[in-house]
């Protein structure tokens, strides 16, 4: 029984009541050899009590996570430089953060994209977010030059060109594209160096630090944000984030 009352007094009673400062030397040894005691006996509580501390942490952080993204909404669905996609009048706003050498955003692009034309009311903003090193850098300067260059259609044949892409990001393969998309090379080669692209890229890496944004892909639903795909997959997960709002 002293052992139970021991391990009740840590769970359930708030900090400051338990003044370990008041006890004396032998009271502390044996108060902390009964908790002790117990716990061997009772590995559930244990694992019930870290089960408990994991859904807090987890909740906050779903709390930090909507605070983050109700406090730079403007960035991320208003910012007027990045490419709208889905329907551009929808009643759900998702940004999505990528990087064109990653493997998860190249895997479930398709099923992005066909989740959002299927949804019909999705408004898609896209955020490239190249941080896999020089070949993510030039890829995406590529994507935002067409966008900029040559407009919405051939931003998309460009998005699902360097997703689809297997060998390296280079001059050529990037020319390649331009080709195959109807853009002129040359004049999108010259312009991914321009300050007009680098703005881009230095405001969606700003705005991705202020969020502790560090991965892709990550998704902004609303004031929900998802660090990864989804693992129920993007329709349930919108559908879910709509009934919670």
């Amino acid at each position: 029984m002293k052992r139970l009352i021991a391990a009740l007094m840590i769970f359930a009673l708030p900090a400051s009541a338990l003044d370990l400062s008041a006890m004396t030397e032998d009271e502390r040894a044996a108060f902390g050899a009964a908790v002790r005691s117990y716990l061997m006996e009772n590995p559930q509580v244990l694992v019930e009590a870290i089960g408990e501390l994991e859904a807090r942490q987890v909740a906050e952080a779903a709390r930090s996570d909507q605070e983050l993204a109700s406090t730079h909404a403007e960035g991320l669905f208003q910012d007027g430089a990045s490419w709208i996609g889905g329907n551009p009048e929808g009643g759900t706003q998702m940004a999505m953060f990528i990087d064109y050498r990653c493997g998860v955003c190249r895997q479930f692009n398709a099923e992005v994209l066909d989740a959002v034309e299927e949804d019909g009311d999705i408004r898609l903003v896209m955020k490239e977010f190249p941080i896999l090193g020089p070949e993510s850098e030039m890829a995406s300067r590529f994507a935002v030059a067409v966008l900029q260059a040559s407009g919405d259609e051939a931003y998309l044949a460009a998005h699902n060109a360097l997703m689809e892409m297997r060998g390296q990001v280079s001059d050529e393969s990037l020319r390649q594209i331009a080709e195959r998309i109807g853009v002129d090379a040359d004049d999108i080669m010259n312009r991914m160096q321009t300050e007009s692209v680098t703005a881009v890229l230095r405001a969606n890496r700003e705005l991705a630090d202020a969020m502790a944004i560090q991965g892709t892909p990550t998704f902004v639903i609303g004031d929900q944000m998802l660090r990864g795909m989804p693992r129920d997959g993007l329709g349930p997960t919108i559908a879910a984030v709509r009934a919670d709002g």
